[in-house]
């Protein structure tokens, strides 16, 4: 007898055909990888607070100057302020323009001639996408300032939420724009300025409603040397990073005359949307329309070991509702998206940024924020609920799960008999365990389990290749697995 460890390595592998996958995790649910030993994520739980008005599309936390806690939070139609005491506050200006919570497309069902192609041959690529409405937030000092892409207004909230008092159109500031920014500098850049698609103006230093340049201030505009228009920006490593849905651009302060100066950053490298952007510490990330990218002083391709299942799985007309959350305390970055047959973010992508892997899963948010005044990552489901992460193991019914890629156990014509699972797992009992067998890689699969892990464990299977699943058990649990271990004796031909 021989005793068969199944090592395998973080991460999923989940691009071309099965057998590609082989010795790696193909199909995963809510779980990560810590020091190589697989684990669930942290759960989540509801904040007392009524659901929102419209999707969220953007969440921001800061603290005030008496140190009080805050979030806000853009929809469709709304604008909202939270108190750390659950407070829910409607700061909705007057007047604001509500958008649309989906992205509408001008090359869907009856848009060209009846009859004017061929049955299952796909239309070209003559419409274009209204993205879904999405805002930018950021601080202006202790004060909030937003764009939604709907109203095109710069607004600010400067923390009346005990009246309420709403926020407020910033005086002189353009109009028709698609987002904003606030700069190290202390200036408020409004992006994709009085409906130009390619301009970003700035205020004053210091100074968020003189916009009008003259000998006296340092307001100004620049329009970038781009066949795009702006889709985001972030500040990164003392810049300004500008990316549009073609290519990426950096500003940088240099002071009188010209205030900021633009360059190119990298090519071919849009933006999926608004909020696909996630800063670290010294690099940003981001997913495009078909592929990651990052930033950290020139912008390269990011490899991702899931490609193919993310970008044949994900709603390209939708596309504009990817939202990226910076997950510090596992050293992760997740992109929520929605898959090809949903209209709303239910799938997520993560990238594990120090130990270099990737896994896949489903769960419904809109928005989210890492950890940082509040205690945990907060996320905003699809529901409209607000709900803080990383927080015991409550999962809405579901449970972590993660299953492997063929591991060949036979070699040539032989085949392995398996009859006992030496399992390696901190908390014993938090995991079920299923194998799955072949003895060809098109061969018709044979499934034996869920088996109750004991030590060691009974099992009775034989193949040439063996898939191991291991699914938390109910109610849940937390729970850490290394490398299990098959007990297999050989066999003989098939």
């Amino acid at each position: 007898m021989a005793l068969i460890p199944l090592t395998i390595p973080p991460g999923v592998y989940r691009s071309g055909t099965e057998l590609q996958s082989a010795g790696r995790w193909y199909d995963v649910n809510l779980v990560r990888w810590t020091e190589g030993a697989m684990e669930p994520v942290g759960g989540w739980e509801a904040r007392a607070i009524s659901p929102l008005t419209g999707k969220a599309r953007s969440l921001l936390t800061w603290k005030t100057n008496g140190n009080v806690r805050l979030m806000a939070i853009g929809t469709s139609s709304k604008l909202y302020a939270v108190t750390q005491s659950n407070t829910l506050v409607d700061i909705t200006p007057t007047g604001f323009t509500a958008g649309s919570d989906d992205a509408s497309t001008g090359a869907g069902y009856g848009i060209g001639t009846y009859s004017g192609g061929y049955y299952g041959t796909p239309r070209p690529d003559t419409g274009s996408v209204t993205p879904a409405t999405t805002w930018s937030l950021d601080t202006w000092g202790e004060y909030l300032v937003g764009c939604s892409t709907s109203d095109g207004k710069l607004y600010e909230w400067q923390l009346d939420y005990s009246t309420p008092t709403v926020a407020q159109q910033i005086t002189n500031a353009p109009i028709n724009n698609i987002g904003c920014l606030v700069t190290a500098e202390r200036s408020l850049f409004a992006l994709g300025a009085s409906g130009d698609g390619r301009k970003v103006a700035w205020s004053d230093l210091e100074d968020n409603t003189v916009w009008t340049p003259s000998s006296t201030n340092l307001a100004g505009s620049i329009d970038l040397q781009t066949s795009g228009r702006i889709i985001t920006a972030k500040r990164v490593r003392g810049q300004n990073l500008i990316i549009t849905d073609i290519d990426a651009h950096v500003l940088t302060y240099v002071g009188q005359p010209f205030v900021y100066q633009a360059e190119i950053a990298g090519r071919a490298c849009g933006a999926a949307s608004a909020n696909c952007v996630a800063v670290l510490d010294n690099a940003a990330v981001w997913m495009g329309q078909k592929g990651f990218h990052i930033y950290d002083g020139y912008v390269k391709p990011l490899p991702c070991e899931v490609y193919d299942y993310v970008f044949n799985n994900i709603n390209i007309n939708q596309i504009s509702k990817v939202y990226a959350v910076n997950n510090s305390q596992y050293n992760e970055v997740w992109w929520f998206y929605p898959s090809a047959a949903s209209n709303e973010n239910d799938s997520y992508v993560v990238w594990d940024y120090v130990e270099q892997h990737w896994t896949i899963g489903t769960l419904a948010r809109t928005a989210g924020t890492d950890r940082s005044v509040f205690r945990n990552p907060i996320m905003i489901g699809t529901d409209g609920l607000i709900y803080d992460h990383e927080v015991g193991v409550n999962y809405s019914g579901a449970l972590p799960y993660a299953e492997s890629g063929p591991v060949q156990i036979g070699n040539g014509d032989n085949i392995m008999y398996v009859n006992e699972l030496i399992p390696d797992e901190r908390n014993q009992g938090g995991v079920t365990a299923t194998f799955k067998t072949r003895y060809y890689p098109n061969d018709d699969e044979t499934s034996y389990g869920p088996y109750s892990l004991t030590n060691p464990t009974s099992v009775r299977f034989n193949g040439r290749q063996v898939k191991m699943r291991v699914t938390t058990t109910s109610p849940p649990t937390d729970w850490r697995v290394g490398t299990q271990r098959l007990n297999a004796i050989a066999g003989g031909r098939r």
